[in-house]
């Protein structure tokens, strides 16, 4: 038996400019997710994703400024909306491979990602 413990299986919240497409493929693959309300502010959403413990995915470039004291994770969509089979795609490998997301922020394009630890408080302008 192994005295490591699984990292628990991640847990999203996708903001309003978020396909469909991505929430079903993400709720049937079993997984905690939460879609925001239209006209959420950036504030709420980013406050909602550090209590819970949501990795945000967002296309937003908005979110990638956000301090890693504000926001638990972010996944910004570098992807064409027109493409939703690249994002799907894109996305399993994503989860699939990666496991830290506290704390990060990931530009996820077709079949690529690179991450990037989120900034400190001190570059936050409110």
């Amino acid at each position: 038996m192994s005295s490591s413990t699984p990292n628990p299986k991640p847990k999203f919240l996708l903001d309003e400019n978020v396909r469909s497409d991505l929430y079903k493929f993400l709720q049937s693959s079993g997984f905690d997710v939460k879609v925001a309300p239209r006209g959420t502010s950036d504030s709420y959403l980013a406050s909602l994703s550090k209590e819970e413990k949501r990795i945000l995915i967002t296309n937003d470039e908005d979110f990638s400024d956000y301090p890693n004291d504000r926001i638990f994770s972010v996944i910004w969509l570098r992807i064409p909306q027109n493409d939703p089979k690249s994002l799907i795609s894109s996305f399993n490998n994503l989860i699939n491979e990666f496991e830290k997301f506290s704390g990060k922020l990931v530009v996820l394009e077709v079949e690529n990602w690179k991450d990037f630890p989120l900034p400190e408080d001190i570059y936050y302008k409110s």
